[in-house]
C-alpha cells in the first residue's frame, strides 16, 4: 500500500524519482527528532525524505542550515547539541490545522476592530 502511495501522490513522504535517487546515489547523514532522514550523494546534492506528509516547516533550523549548504558539519542529535536558554523547541507550521495561532483579539470567528470603518452618506 505505501508503495503505491509513492507512486500516484507527490505529497506523501517522497516521489518515485526521489525514491530512485535515494536507492541509488543517497547515503544517510542522520535524522531528526521528528524522524526526518537526510541524504547526501557524492556530488554533495542534499536532500530530505519527510516523515510523514511533505512540509517544509518540519525540517528544525540546524538541519535547514545544512541542506542549504549553509554549514558543511552534520547537526548533531537534539540532545547533544548545545542550546541557549532563550531558544524555543522548533515547531513545524501550523497554519491550517486545529492548532492554529490565533491572537487574543479574536474570539468565535469575528474581529473586536478598534476603530470604526467608514461609511458613505
Amino acid at each position: 500500500m505505501n508503495f503505491l502511495k509513492i507512486i500516484f501522490t507527490w505529497w506523501n513522504s517522497q516521489t518515485v524519482g526521489t525514491w530512485i535517487k535515494t536507492l541509488m546515489s543517497g547515503k544517510l547523514v542522520g535524522k531528526d527528532e521528528f524522524g526526518n532522514r537526510y541524504y547526501k550523494n557524492k556530488k554533495d546534492e542534499r536532500w530530505v525524505i519527510y516523515s510523514g506528509g511533505i512540509e517544509a516547516t518540519k525540517i528544525t533550523s540546524d538541519w535547514y542550515l545544512w541542506i542549504h549548504h549553509t554549514i558543511d558539519k552534520i547537526p548533531l542529535d537534539k540532545n547533544d547539541s548545545k542550546k541557549y536558554l532563550w531558544q524555543k523547541k522548533h515547531k513545524a507550521n501550523k497554519t491550517g490545522t486545529k492548532e492554529k495561532y490565533r491572537p487574543v483579539s479574536i474570539k468565535k470567528d469575528r474581529i473586536d476592530k478598534k476603530y470604526d470603518t467608514w461609511k458613505s452618506n
